[in-house]
């Protein structure tokens, strides 16, 4: 069985970029996590419209769903209402989406909003940033403790809505599920406030998806209070 829960708060500020969403279909459910980039009315219309363009390609695809298409789509999208709008610095986007059916899940992303998985006690996979942090971690620049603060943290190196032929997300391979395995998906608002630690040690004490958001909204709340704190939306999913 499949237990989700979402949230999605604005935080210290005055608009909410970030845009949740999912559905289930035919066996199937597809949950998709955005924060939208630009600021100024830029970054809500494009989380929401990529949201939006992924549920719309699930819900009408025939069979198993391409997640690519997804992000093409959504990518097609946003350049489409760029033009329109002649918006083309302050309308792009993360997005992270996760596709579960009864035996597997497979997942993509693009932006600094990560996929968690959890298994055993362990978190076993996370996807990278696609961040200039991010890539001082990776040259050894800077410890991945220090990945949620350096100076340049919110640079990103890749975004839907960015100015290139197609996007350059990441795809997971499929990925058998087993009970006990749990997903997180977050944006930068939610991970940057709680550690990995702190997510596992919830996790091992809730005894629902609500329950585990509602705890680490808690400890995420508490540190970012008096801070101009971002927007924050989580997806907690749970095989059990």
């Amino acid at each position: 069985m499949i237990y989700y829960d979402s949230l999605t708060k604005t935080g210290g500020r005055a608009v909410n970029e970030d845009c949740i969403g999912s559905l289930r279909k035919n066996g199937q459910i597809l949950f998709a996590l955005a924060d939208g980039l630009g600021g100024h009315g830029g970054g809500d219309i494009a989380s929401a419209l990529a949201v939006s363009k992924a549920l719309e390609i699930f819900e009408e695809s025939m069979a198993n769903c391409e997640l690519a298409l997804c992000f093409a789509e959504g990518q097609k999208a946003l350049m489409i209402e760029q033009g329109r709008s002649g918006r083309h610095g302050d309308m792009k986007t993360t997005l992270v989406l996760l596709m579960i059916d009864e035996n597997s899940a497979v997942w993509g992303h693009i932006g600094d909003s990560r996929l968690y998985v959890f298994e055993e006690g362990n978190v076993t996979f996370r996807t990278k940033d696609h961040s200039v942090p991010q890539m001082l971690v990776n040259t050894g620049e800077i410890s991945e403790e220090e990945i949620r603060f350096p100076p340049d943290r919110n640079r990103l190196l890749r975004a839907l809505g960015d100015e290139c032929e197609s996007p350059r997300f990441e795809m997971s391979k499929p990925s058998i599920i087993t009970p006990g395995m749990s997903f997180l998906l977050c944006t930068d608002g939610f991970w940057e406030l709680i550690d990995e630690t702190e997510m596992l040690r919830e996790l091992d004490a809730a005894s629902t998806p609500e329950e585990w958001l509602a705890v680490m909204e808690k400890t995420v709340v508490r540190r970012g209070d008096g801070k101009n704190m971002d927007n924050y939306s989580a997806i907690g999913v749970w095989i059990r």
